[in-house]
């Protein structure tokens, strides 16, 4: 039913166990240790982009907490405007929240197919998903893109006495089936080998929250889900791997340290760039606002426009003539203009026709 990641996976792992077991030999446990270990870096790899917008989203998601609270307060009576709101402010700021958790998202099949196809390699079990192969079948049939060799290989393989399929709740008659190829392996040996891994992947989870925690907001932190949140992460998550370690096979707790060890690593490498990116984005603005600034000891230069002088002295007869007509007074002789028009007045004051001189032109003609 999900041969479209099982496939994938055993792929990667085959590639890199031809890679090591060329180095170091294929029936050697550190060949197929390695193999996990780089199926792991491979991934996160693949995922380092998303992983950067990840981590840029949930930065600007913190920055929007005081939008995004002003929203919610603002529409508490009403969810549907609320959500409309919220997408809009969204779809303004370029957030996606979808690429908040994408990576997580995309471990998780990875991490599911890969625990399937280590305990494919053993098949003898009675439990949920296992065939109950008899330990002669189980060694003489493939594993997805693994031939009959490469299963008798792991089989084979072996770190610090225990094989890296095993796990320490196994039942006796799942152990048998490695008694043809390097003997059965006890308890007390996968125990050994399990428990510091288990512990190792416990603190490297817990230091990982604690590194993502101390990069919050204040405001981000104070939120009461992202508070629960922290807590989970910090508590919760890294005792969840301690109790369910002894049902893990090694390679599979392989896989939970080196994934953390890659991430605890990346986030430094990430959120360090990101700081270096703010520190001369922050520096750019200083010098932008320095070469804007007058130089010590220059007289400050008045950049508001200067009135024209024959302008200053027309609004100010302007201001004059308006002032008057507002006193009922007539304004000064010396600003009033003459009039230009085609008749002139007598001196009793009536109106002297302007053609009056041509019309006695005509009459004495």
């Amino acid at each position: 039913m999900l041969d479209f990641i099982y496939y994938p996976v055993s792929w990667i792992l085959w590639f890199w166990h031809r890679v090591f077991g060329f180095a170091f030999g294929a029936d050697n446990g550190l060949s197929w240790a390695l193999s996990v270990v780089f199926l792991v870096f491979t991934l996160r790899l693949v995922l380092y982009k998303p992983f950067v917008r990840q981590v840029r989203t949930t930065k600007q998601m913190q920055e929007l907490q005081p939008q995004i609270k002003e929203l919610q307060k603002k529409y508490k009576n009403d969810r549907q405007k609320m959500a409309l709101e919220m997408q809009k402010l969204q779809k303004d700021h370029g957030f996606n929240p979808l690429m908040g958790c994408l990576p997580i998202l995309a471990q998780v099949p990875v991490f599911l197919g890969l625990f399937h196809v280590l305990r494919s390699f053993n098949r003898t079990g009675t439990g949920f998903g296992q065939l109950g192969m008899d330990p002669y079948t189980n060694a003489h049939t493939p594993n997805y893109v693994f031939n009959v060799d490469d299963v008798q290989s792991f089989l084979s393989a072996r770190i610090f006495g225990a094989p890296i399929s095993a796990f320490i709740t196994a039942p006796s008659e799942e152990l048998l089936a490695f008694a043809d190829y390097g003997g059965a392996p006890s308890r007390l040996s996968i125990a050994l080998v399990a428990i510091p891994l288990m512990v190792i992947a416990a603190i490297a989870t817990h230091f990982n929250a604690r590194a993502s925690v101390a990069r919050q907001s204040a405001e981000a932190a104070a939120n009461p889900q992202a508070a629960i949140m922290n807590k989970l992460a910090l508590w919760v998550f890294p005792f969840g791997v301690l109790i369910g370690g002894p049902f893990l096979p090694i390679a599979v707790l392989l896989y939970w340290v080196s994934n953390n060890i890659w991430t605890y690593g990346q986030q430094h490498l990430v959120f360090g760039r990101m700081a270096k990116e703010e520190e001369a984005k922050r520096q750019a603005k200083l010098e932008k606002q320095a070469q804007n600034a007058p130089k010590p000891g220059a007289k400050p230069v008045d950049t508001r426009k200067k009135p024209q002088p024959g302008k200053a002295a027309d609004d100010d007869a302007a201001e004059a003539d308006s002032t008057a007509s507002a006193n009922g007074s007539s304004p000064a002789k010396g600003n009033a203009k003459p009039k230009q028009s085609g008749q002139q007045r007598r001196s009793s004051g009536q109106k002297r026709p302007g053609n009056r001189g041509r019309a006695n032109q005509k009459r004495r003609r």
